[in-house]
């Protein structure tokens, strides 16, 4: 965010030749020419063992001011290696900042409880810390949207002018004659008008006489009126008005709109040259105007003002700091106030790094509440900044240098974020057999389109709850060792249902599927029925090797063999083929409805030599006897370990 700075470099020193590399490197920083600052220190550095504090802070300072957050840690680091707790608390502030912008927020938050003696400091940093975490455990309640509009220039500080949005921009050199602005090497900026409800409408200049050839940006607007406040520098018969230093600073304006057109343009009585003001913002009643300001005896770097307005708009008292409750060593800046709420940025208020957007009750002119971070996922790990309502507060904005951007600074527009939890669905997991709970059940989420998202258990009494999120087709898997899985689809809208009434899942244990007999293990089925001299699938039979599919499908670790029999009636060698055809024709069918051929080790008849009674050849039996004799088994070979455990 390398624009927001309230002092503006001249630009028009000339470096003597005879200056030494030091003196022409101290010379660009003070011009605000930073790239050109670092080659000249990097270079000083590279030949100094001992680097220098002056240096080591420079460079520090002109990566921090050119928003290169990871190189400035480096040098900050260095710093306070150097200087340990005589560092500054204007240089811890950056350092904590350069870390959490590099993702190092547990160093940052160590630095600070390491460099804070003022416990009051440090009860203000731990109760913001707290309050911020306690945003993340909740889901986001807005969700943030890139604007169309914005360009590779920066683009931010957006105001609301009737539906329209007014915004700053560097985009355009035209008006500015191409003059570059030596901080970012950017085009002064200029104050344009576009409606954010319509992507492609092409940004336009807001009124038709306000452009000068430097800065104008910062546009507020009195409530009820055609009064105008804004941001320049300050500039005298077309050229910029410099301190004692060489430098221009900023100042605020006030005019009034007539026919499309800035008119009685007036500076407000606590500009001055020797110190910046900006970033104005009208109060919803009109009486206060609040801005930000490096005048002498604030807090820090920046610091943010109030002053009140009299009936035409110009200010009636003096400049009144809003205190160290609000402002610190850091940066403050871009106030904004809806209702008895003041939203600025600050770095340094506990946030996620850089600039956040922090909120603060006014509970008087002299009394604010601990201001608190408004979390992601509006501030990150960068800059985020100038923040603003639409009128009907249906909509807000804000500006941001975070990385996936069109360029430099962009708007984003903030929208309620869509509910993410739409059904409680709660239960209970049974067995199917005996109906008792089936504690510690699992039970997995799978989204329709991703995959896997979640699971949990079931309590000791096979109750479960979960929330499933919304616009989704949530499957649900139970599952519990030595039983039957059940698949529950679940489709979810776009908005919250009530809770669906008790569901209850069952589960059929292994057991109940299958019967011993000595050490052989068997799909538990009764006959198996074919048509009198055939090998064909009957409708009766299918019935029967259902449940060979189910138990197959539910245990996939199972593999099996089939033995095929029949009674003693008829030739032992016609017995014998009649029924290796019927295991061979049962193998096919198991096969033809999905089960892999690999888990049918083998499938033979064995006619009538494995009679199970008395009914041999010649013996008198009845039909129910000999039907004894007629039988397909499924025996298991093969199983998971868990199911060979359970045996045991």
């Amino acid at each position: 965010m390398k624009k927001i700075i309230l002092v503006i470099a001249l630009g028009t020193s000339l470096i003597s030749l005879a200056q030494s590399k030091l003196d022409r490197a101290d010379q660009y920083f003070d011009d605000f020419k930073f790239e050109k600052a670092i080659a000249l220190y990097s270079d000083l550095a590279s030949q100094d063992q001992k680097k220098s504090t002056h240096i080591i802070q420079r460079l520090a300072d002109a990566h921090f001011n050119m928003g290169e957050y990871q190189s400035a840690k480096d040098w900050y680091v260095k710093l306070y290696a150097v200087q340990g707790q005589n560092v500054g608390e204007s240089n811890i502030i950056k350092l904590v900042q350069c870390l959490k912008a590099s993702m190092e927020p547990e160093k940052a938050d160590q630095l600070l409880k390491d460099f804070y003696s003022d416990q009051d400091r440090l009860k203000m940093i731990l109760a913001q810390k707290e309050q911020l975490e306690g945003l993340r455990e909740e889901n986001p309640k807005f969700e943030i949207q890139k604007l169309a509009f914005n360009s590779k220039k920066s683009d931010f500080a957006p105001a609301m002018f009737n539906d329209m949005l007014v915004f700053a921009s560097a985009r355009d050199t035209s008006e500015s004659k191409g003059k570059i602005y030596p901080w970012n090497n950017q085009p002064y900026l200029d104050v344009y008008l576009t409606n954010p409800n319509i992507p492609d409408f092409v940004p336009e200049k807001f009124l038709d006489n306000m452009d000068s050839d430097y800065h104008d940006a910062n546009v507020a607007f009195a409530p009820g009126s055609q009064t105008v406040y804004f941001t320049r520098n300050y500039i005298k018969k077309n050229k910029l008005s410099a301190n004692n230093d060489g430098l221009s600073n900023m100042q605020i304006l006030k005019g009034s709109i007539y026919q499309n057109k800035l008119i009685e343009v007036t500076s407000l009585s606590f500009n001055s040259k020797n110190y910046s003001c900006g970033h104005p913002a009208v109060s919803p009643d009109g009486k206060f105007l609040y801005f930000t300001s490096n005048m002498p005896g604030g807090y820090g770097h920046s610091d943010i003002y109030v002053v009140e307005l009299g009936m035409d708009g110009d200010a009636v008292s003096p400049p009144k700091n809003l205190g160290k409750q609000i402002n610190t060593k850091g940066r403050e800046m871009f106030p904004y106030i809806d209702g008895d709420t003041l939203y600025f940025s600050s770095d340094g208020h506990y946030g996620l790094g850089g600039l956040d957007v922090f909120a603060s009750t006014i509970l008087s002119m002299n009394q604010f509440e601990l201001p608190n971070n408004l979390g992601e996922p509006i501030n990150g790990n960068m800059d985020d900044f100038s923040l603003i309502f639409s009128a009907k507060k249906d909509l807000a904005f804000f500006a941001s240098n975070r990385f996936g951007g069109a360029g430099d600074d962009d708007i984003y527009q903030i929208n309620e974020a869509k509910p993410v939890d739409c059904l409680v669905y709660s239960g209970y997991v049974l067995n199917k057999n005996t109906g008792d709970p089936i504690p510690m059940s699992k039970i997995e989420l799978y989204d329709g389109a991703t995959g896997f998202v979640s699971a949990l258990q079931t309590d000791d009494n096979g109750y479960f709850n979960i929330t499933l999120p919304c616009n989704k087709e949530n499957k649900l898997v139970f599952s519990k060792p030595r039983f039957t899985k059940e698949e529950v689809i679940i489709t979810t809208g776009e908005n919250p249902e009530e809770a669906s009434e008790e569901n209850m899942i069952y589960l059929t244990p292994f057991e109940s599927l299958v019967v011993k007999e000595g050490d052989i293990e068997k799909i538990k089925v009764n006959p198996i029925y074919f048509e009198y001299d055939k090998s064909d699938i009957t409708p009766r039979a299918e019935i029967e090797l259902e449940k060979v599919l189910y138990a197959m499908r539910e245990f996939p670790d199972i593999k099996i063999k089939i033995e095929s029999h029949t009674d003693s009636r008829g030739t032992d060698q016609y017995n014998f083929k009649l029924s290796d055809d019927r295991a061979k024709s049962t193998m096919r069918y198991l096969i033809s409805k999905g089960i892999d051929h690999d888990r049918i080790v083998s499938a033979d008849g064995y006619g009538e030599y494995r009679l199970k009674n008395k009914c041999a050849n010649g013996v008198k039996c009845s039909e129910q006897e000999h039907l004894m004799n007629r039988r397909s088994d499924f025996i298991i070979v093969e199983k998971s370990e868990t199911l060979e455990n359970v045996q045991r």
